[in-house]
């Protein structure tokens, strides 16, 4: 099913000329990942079980996608990976304009014009023996697959199913919230928990009680006619940033302020955003219907707003596929 045979709430821009991409090679059919310096195909990938990125969940990453062969505000994902990086005092190998070629070369041994790719930095392992992570040497791999949906595009108009957990997130005194961290156990177990009360995804609160984030999204509800996203303790999300800015483009009544689980509850609209997908609607909170059930006005036009500008290229990096991609990362 196509962006276009979605329900009527929902209006998805008609899709501009494709771009002209390239055949995958072989083997690269289902995504690519970097790894040791080298180029290889997605499910050959691997990472040393001493790692403390495995070991400690002590990495930091970036995921972006590419629309119509143009990566989105890489810029300012590559300035964001730098400053989690710096936060955790944790070498990146890499230089930023080396990584936009990884990320490039990624998404081109693919083939893709649509893709979702993820960047990713580990604090490696010190000397057998040692528990001493100054002495430790970090690693860089990055990975690349068909672009992901939150919720699939056909569906998008029926909405989601949240659940407001009453699991806190991590507290930023323990862990940055503005770095792209992975720590998700707070995040994993109110998902299961969002599954046995028959929702598919959840969000958590913070130690004030306040909704913040969810797995890989922020969130935004409309109270009294005013758009409402939270302000704090939670990652500055990308799609967040371009929809902050979509709305104050087009006029709409957005702040950035404390947001309760109530304040949800009783929106007028709900909605979701990620890089997986854009603009999410959300129609039901813990079993109560939003409204009337269906994508509001304000999610409507933003949802509208913010795929015109995936089509149109705005803030994209276009990928040259005809380039080669350097003969030493093939190996």
């Amino acid at each position: 099913m196509s962006l276009q045979d979605t329900g009527p709430s929902l209006n998805w821009p008609e899709p501009r000329d494709r771009v002209q991409t390239c055949a995958p090679l072989p083997g690269f059919e289902k995504g690519s990942a970097f790894v040791d310096g080298r180029i290889v195909p997605i499910e050959e990938a691997r990472i040393p079980l001493l790692d403390w990125g495995f070991l400690r969940s002590d990495a930091f990453q970036e995921t972006v996608s590419a629309w119509n062969g143009k990566v989105f505000r890489l810029d300012d994902h590559l300035a964001r990976f730098s400053r989690s990086g710096e936060r955790l005092r944790m070498p990146i190998r890499y230089e930023p304009a080396q990584i936009r070629e990884i990320i490039h070369s990624l998404v081109r041994v693919c083939g893709y014009d649509k893709a979702y790719v993820q960047i990713i930095n580990t604090r490696g392992r010190p000397p057998i023996g040692s528990r001493d992570l100054r002495l430790c040497e970090s690693r860089f791999q990055a990975f690349c697959m068909p672009y992901m949906w939150l919720k699939p595009p056909e569906l998008q108009s029926l909405g989601m199913s949240l659940h407001i957990s009453p699991r806190l997130r991590v507290p930023p005194a323990s862990a940055d919230p503005m770095v792209k961290h992975y720590h998700w156990l707070d995040f994993e177990m109110g998902l299961l928990d969002a599954y046995d009360a028959g929702c598919e995804t959840v969000v958590l609160t913070d130690s004030d009680g306040n909704v913040v984030e969810g797995p890989g999204f922020n969130i935004f509800a409309a109270v009294d006619g005013t758009l409402v996203t939270p302000a704090r303790n939670m990652l500055d999300g990308m799609t967040r940033r371009t929809v902050l800015e979509l709305a104050r483009r087009l006029g709409l009544p957005v702040e950035e302020a404390p947001l309760s689980p109530e304040m949800v509850r009783g929106a007028s609209e709900v909605f979701l955003t990620t890089t997986a997908g854009g603009v999410v609607p959300v129609t039901s909170v813990d079993g109560k219907v939003i409204a009337n059930g269906a994508p509001g006005s304000f999610t409507t036009r933003l949802h509208a707003a913010y795929w015109a500008l995936r089509e149109e290229g705005a803030m994209g990096d276009p990928i040259d596929y005809s380039a080669a991609t350097p003969e030493e990362w093939l190996g």
